[in-house]
């Protein structure tokens, strides 16, 4: 990993993962939506409502995949001052504000006719609210310092502190009694859920996922090309 923290080889990688990325994005997103809205039968309680979940779902794991990446990230810029780990940090978040935007934003659509409201103080709901503005906090003191290594670090250990509310989110359901479904999916014995709709639930998950990774090389090379330019302009101010 440490060979990965040289940026030549790290954009070499890039340069190489981007293609499979897109074409992963663009065809299981293509797959799963075909899937979700055209061959997945309704629920027998919640009708096509359901369908709704297809969005809402993986946005929520991407929300918690994408935080635990970033605080991971923070943690090795923290300890080995690794700058491709900072950028990744830094282009990771607001991917992932956007995937828990769209969690929230669909979980309240969902939630409307489901609990006849569109928002309650539920363990989950609330978890992933903070999280929104754990991401929004990150983004914030990220440039909230002239001295942008101060802001890096003060951002990283946010990170690194709101980690702890990932797993906070996860087990919510299990540890209090909330409107919240339980788990349905990732379970010791097995997925309790129809492959017609574990299906384009997961092909779904795999788009969102190939589309972080796809959006996160794109902006890991503006911040690149950001840093070059940043660099040339002090050195010209110091002649």
């Amino acid at each position: 990993m440490h060979r990965l923290a040289n940026p030549t080889r790290f954009l070499r990688l890039c340069n190489m993962v981007k293609p499979w990325a897109m074409a992963i994005t663009l065809l299981c997103l293509a797959t799963g939506l075909y899937f979700s809205l055209f061959k997945s039968p309704p629920d027998y309680q919640q009708s096509d409502t359901v369908r709704i979940m297809y969005v809402h779902v993986p946005a929520a794991w991407m929300a918690m995949f994408c935080y635990s990446a970033m605080a991971l990230s923070s943690a090795a810029a923290l300890i080995w001052g690794h700058l491709v780990a900072q950028l990744i940090a830094k282009a990771t978040a607001p991917i992932g504000a956007s995937f828990t935007f769209l969690a929230l934003i669909t979980g309240s659509l969902w939630g409307k006719p489901m609990w006849g409201t569109w928002w309650v103080w539920d363990a989950r709901l609330t978890s992933v609210l903070i999280l929104f503005f754990l991401y929004l906090g990150f983004i914030v003191l990220h440039d909230a310092f002239d001295d942008t290594s101060r802001g890096a670090r003060a951002a990283s250990i946010l990170a690194v502190v709101g980690a702890v509310n990932v797993p906070i989110i996860k087990f919510s359901v299990d540890w209090w009694n909330t409107l919240h479904q339980p788990a349905s999916v990732v379970k010791l014995d097995g997925p309790a859920i129809h492959s017609s709709m574990l299906v384009p639930l997961l092909l779904m998950a795999c788009g969102y996922t190939g589309f972080y990774l796809w959006m996160l090389i794109v902006r890991m090379r503006a911040e690149f090309n950001s840093n070059k330019i940043r660099a040339i302009r002090i050195r010209q101010a110091n002649r």
